[in-house]
């Protein structure tokens, strides 16, 4: 086992990749804490963690309320007595409150002239203000225990933007900052703080982007052209990835931010025959 007797906290556990990686996690021998908003989907998840016969506990929280977030960290830790492992996997690009769904068909409208100053102040809380808090409240945890692995999800879309997402990709660009700083400042105490940068993964993180598309197969069935290696990703393909920086395996390895979207940025093209 890649990771025995470890515990995890994982925001944003209850689906997709966070999901993903408390199923892998637990086969590998740590148990885990899965703190998100969705106390539905969560429960299910947790139960799912037990049954691979590792404890897992369930935390309903806001990644937005601060108040929030040290609450859960306490509760961890009156669970389980320390944190190994923090995956920082919280976020999205929900409409801003009060916004109408689009209409079927209706062009959505992006880009900076469209930006609003609350919807930016949202974005950037649930994106990466509220990851900086859940770090300062794991730290000294990890600090004290001379051991810790922070993996922090960003996005491919910092750095090969598929479309106009300014306020999601300006917040996940500040995880990349997060990391370097937290890997220089946490190195003398054993800590290793990396990032990943998914790129399409079918989750649905892409619910909200997907509303106003008459045909959603059409999109799917159209995505995987952009990605050199001719498929779209999937929530294991991430949570291996996780895995391997919440490992030993890459115990020398700090302050990196690995990309894993089948070969993007590197322009898809046909195989030679």
């Amino acid at each position: 086992m890649l990771l025995p007797n470890k515990v995890a906290i994982i925001t944003g556990g209850a689906k997709g990749m966070g999901k993903a990686t408390a199923l892998k996690f637990a086969e590998e021998g740590c148990a885990s804490v899965i703190a998100d908003i969705d106390e539905v989907e969560g429960k299910k998840t947790a139960s799912e963690v037990s049954k691979k016969g590792k404890e897992c506990l369930f935390i309903k929280f806001d990644i937005t309320d601060i108040p929030q977030i040290k609450s859960m960290v306490a509760q961890a830790i009156r669970k389980f007595g320390k944190v190994d492992i923090l995956v920082n996997n919280a976020g999205g690009v929900p409409r801003p409150k009060g916004q109408a769904p689009p209409k079927e068909g209706d062009k959505p409208k992006k880009g900076i002239v469209y930006t609003d100053e609350s919807y930016w102040d949202f974005m950037l809380t649930l994106n990466l203000k509220g990851h900086v808090f859940v770090c300062k409240e794991v730290v000294p945890y990890m600090i004290k225990q001379r051991y810790g692995k922070i993996i922090s999800i960003s996005s491919l879309g910092v750095i090969s933007p598929p479309s106009a997402a300014i306020e999601y990709h300006s917040a996940k660009a500040g995880i990349l900052g997060l990391t370097y700083n937290l890997a220089v400042e946490l190195a003398p105490y054993n800590i290793n703080v990396n990032a990943i940068l998914p790129g399409p993964v079918r989750t649905a993180f892409y619910d909200p982007v997907l509303a106003n598309v008459p045909d959603k197969d059409a999109f799917w069935n159209m995505m995987p052209r952009n990605v050199p290696l001719g498929r779209i990703g999937t929530p294991e393909d991430i949570a291996n990835v996780v895995l391997f920086l919440a490992s030993e395996l890459s115990s020398f390895m700090t302050g990196e931010a690995l990309n894993v979207g089948g070969g993007i940025p590197l322009p898809a093209h046909s195989a030679i025959p």
